[in-house]
């Protein structure tokens, strides 16, 4: 999760899932994680876990989307810098989510379990 955050820095979404994703579901498939997660459930989990890092691409500078957009809506005197240090709580909070999700998986894996049972 670490370096997907890291490459969220420098690349779009998409250009991360297809760098990422073919080699690190590989690995996930056969990691075991004891009593954490179920076998059965660690790739949805990781799934899930890459979706919440992802989101965190739209608000990361310097290619963050979202901070393009609200620049667009912003007031003329609102510089992009302002609107660099502004998103920081937000990345803080996506952050404190995606730990949420992988401390308790439990969180993510409920709605799953509910389609799958």
């Amino acid at each position: 999760m670490g370096i997907v955050f890291l490459l969220d820095f420098f690349f779009d979404w998409i250009e991360i899932k297809l760098i990422v994703l073919p080699i690190f579901a590989q690995i996930i498939s056969l990691l075991y994680f004891g009593d954490h997660v179920a076998r059965q459930d660690a790739v949805y989990w990781f799934a899930i876990l890459m979706a919440v890092n992802l989101q965190t691409s739209f608000l990361t500078p310097p290619f963050g989307f979202a901070l393009f957009y609200m620049k667009g809506l912003a007031p003329p005197e609102v510089r992009l810098q302002d609107i660099y240090s502004g998103i920081v709580p937000f990345v803080a909070l996506q952050l404190v989510g995606l730990a949420a999700v992988m401390i308790w998986p439990e969180i993510a894996m409920w709605l799953p379990a509910q389609v799958l049972d």
